[in-house]
């Protein structure tokens, strides 16, 4: 087993996954590979105290051709999700990769080809995955005790501060091969302040705040309405309080017109309060700030709207209501802890015990990809044209309604600071490419340029 890491000393997460995959018997960690050596030593320092005995990687290249290592973890920027997990897979070993399974569409089904050819095990774990009641909830919902789905809503509101605005360049850290860490990205000036986590927020390397936090729930947003794709999509975003070096929305409506029962997704990352605003601008930790808004009384979470009732599913609660409001059941959780599925999976070698397996984890990167293009493929525009343009789609109205008066919350006046109304982009499932208006510009998107040696093929 190996974690494979890039943020802060192997990553947050990274060291949560070498935690957890301490713990789950019979497994032995014995390589670990970062590309900052700022990151690996302490790393290995822990291991040395602990007199086990680790070998050290900064190429993961040079890892995977170690034959005493059966399935590596990937916990590095979503930009190199894709390669690290097809590189395993052609050496042989298994995968646990961590969300969002792709950084672009072309990427996820390439991923689910290569676990597909080469018979590995690919385990792609997210927060609807995990046991907390999700499951247990969604087959309560699927045996029509509520009725038919109608809506499914997925919430975000939770205040995220400004990554700051450099003046210029930054020096790349001597203790980073800065070519390794870039990978299939560009090689391009370092302009923001914290190399490491705040790439969620370029283009070049993240996926932005569906990326990072809406995976989690709207993989179960998927499920809830058949777990397919959605033949279209629109958005309404901007980043909004505050010039920085991010480039993602962060304030964002997706609307994903599925069949019968759409999802719609709010994200908001300002709280009720000017203070925050202030703060921002400095550059400076806007955490505990004033409270943010609720949907139902949950700021993070999906609703589930069905004909006789609802579903409230947060990360760690989850419960049906009948239409009066009445508690009908609270979910526990029954499905399996996702590592010590993971590793169950490698040993039986039936990919089908898996959680999450590698199409699972695309499909539903996908809705983050998807999102994101509306946005980027979209149109900056007045407020006025763009109530006019969504006049027809009465949640998505109601939802644009909410948006502006959270926005004006912390001083964001529209008519100042103008929104992105997203294109309406239609989508093939069957062929995965974008299809009639928009479609040149969209499916520009749904893969990327690759930096040579660092390509993702197109036959794994």
């Amino acid at each position: 087993m190996v974690g494979v890491g890039s943020r802060t000393k192997i990553g947050g997460m990274g060291r949560n996954e070498i935690r957890s995959f301490r713990q789950v018997p019979g497994v032995r960690i014995v390589a670990l590979c970062d590309v900052d050596n700022a990151n690996l030593g302490p790393e290995l320092e822990s291991f040395q105290k602990r007199n086990e005995k680790v070998a050290a990687y900064t190429d993961v290249r040079r890892l995977l051709e170690s034959p005493e290592i059966d399935a590596v973890v990937v916990t590095t920027p979503n930009h190199w999700h894709a390669l690290v997990t097809i590189w395993a897979c052609q050496a042989g070993k298994d995968v646990y990769v961590q969300k969002p399974a792709s950084y672009n569409i072309f990427e996820g089904r390439k991923m689910v080809e290569a676990a597909a050819k080469y018979q590995r095990i690919v385990q792609c774990p997210n927060g609807s995955r995990a046991p907390n009641g999700h499951a247990e909830a969604l087959d309560y919902v699927r045996q029509g005790n509520l009725g038919q789905v109608q809506m499914v809503r997925h919430v975000h509101f939770s205040p995220r501060g400004s990554i700051g605005k450099v003046s210029g360049p930054r020096p790349i850290p001597s203790t980073l091969d800065y070519n390794l860490w870039s990978g299939p990205a560009p090689i391009v000036p370092l302009e923001r302040e914290n190399l490491h986590y705040d790439w969620h927020w370029q283009w070049a390397y993240g996926n932005g705040e569906l990326g990072n936090w809406g995976i989690h729930h709207l993989d179960g947003c998927r499920m809830f309405v058949g777990g397919g794709l959605p033949r279209h999509v629109i958005s309404i975003g901007g980043r909004f309080g505050y010039e920085d070096d991010g480039q993602t929305p962060n304030t964002l409506i997706v609307y994903f017109d599925y069949e019968p029962a759409p999802v719609l997704s709010e994200f908001r990352a300002l709280p009720k309060g000017k203070s925050f605003l202030a703060n921002a601008v400095a550059g400076k930790d806007s955490w505990g700030a004033n409270a943010m808004d609720s949907y139902q009384g949950i700021p993070v979470g999906k609703v589930i709207h069905c004909e006789h009732g609802h579903v409230v599913s947060t990360i760690s609660s989850h419960a049906a209501f009948d239409a009066s409001g009445k508690e009908l059941k609270k979910f526990q959780p029954t499905t399996p802890d996702l590592n010590r599925n993971f590793i169950e999976a490698v040993r039986s070698r039936r990919a089908r015990e898996l959680v999450s397996d590698m199409l699972q984890g695309h499909l539903s990167a996908a809705l983050v990809h998807l999102g994101n293009i509306s946005h980027r493929v979209g149109q900056t525009l007045p407020d006025g044209q763009i109530r006019e343009r969504i006049a027809g789609n009465q949640e998505l109205s109601a939802a644009y309604q909410r948006f502006q008066a959270h926005l004006l919350a912390n001083g964001v006046d529209l008519d100042q600071t103008p929104a992105t109304l997203g294109a309406m982009i239609t989508f093939d499932p069957d062929t995965e490419r974008f299809v009639g208006e928009f479609s040149q510009q969209a499916n520009q998107f749904a893969s990327r340029e690759y930096r040579a040696p660092f390509v993702v093929p197109e036959k794994v």
